[in-house]
């Protein structure tokens, strides 16, 4: 689920940011040629996820791990964000999040989803075609209930592609 060790995961809702597709793949997910598309953090309304508490101990090769799996290309800027957990009490913490870099030449800017399908219908890259990162993600998420209306839509029109 998260590649790393962590004490607790608890869902979680961020304002001021919300999930989009908005950062260029030119490797994992697409080519230079015909780069697909992968989420991002971008900024304007919200998003439910998880937070992840990590142990004290944890913390250095946990944020190793996530530097080099989210900052390979730089698309993304590490930063502390508020968010609140969603549980009895549904306390607000500082949560570390990665979010895309607007003047990073990966980023694809606002999209409409008839743009991101189209970008994302036929791309592949070293780590497997963007439908099938997009319809993972779906599952994924889906599995979490957590609703994402624009993945939904996206993820709904790929499988009407392959049917």
């Amino acid at each position: 689920m998260a590649g790393f060790a962590f004490e607790e995961a608890v869902p979680a809702h961020l304002e001021g940011e919300r999930r989009a597709f908005c950062v260029e793949s030119r490797i994992y997910r697409g080519t230079p040629e015909k780069p697909g598309l992968v989420l991002g953090l971008d900024r304007g309304g919200s998003c439910r996820g998880i937070a992840f508490h990590v142990a004290a101990a944890d913390r250095e090769p946990v944020l190793a791990y996530l530097r080099e799996r989210e900052l390979v290309t730089h698309a993304y800027l590490e930063v502390e964000r508020q968010v609140r957990l969603e549980r009895p009490g549904r306390d607000y913490v500082q949560a570390l999040t990665y979010v895309v870099d607007r003047s990073h030449p990966q980023y694809a800017g606002e999209l409409s989803r008839e743009a991101v399908l189209a970008q994302v219908r036929d791309s592949v890259g070293q780590a497997g075609s963007n439908r099938d990162y997009v319809l993972a993600t779906a599952a994924h998420l889906a599995g979490l209930g957590i609703e994402d209306p624009q993945l939904t839509w996206l993820a709904d029109q790929l499988r009407v592609d392959q049917g």
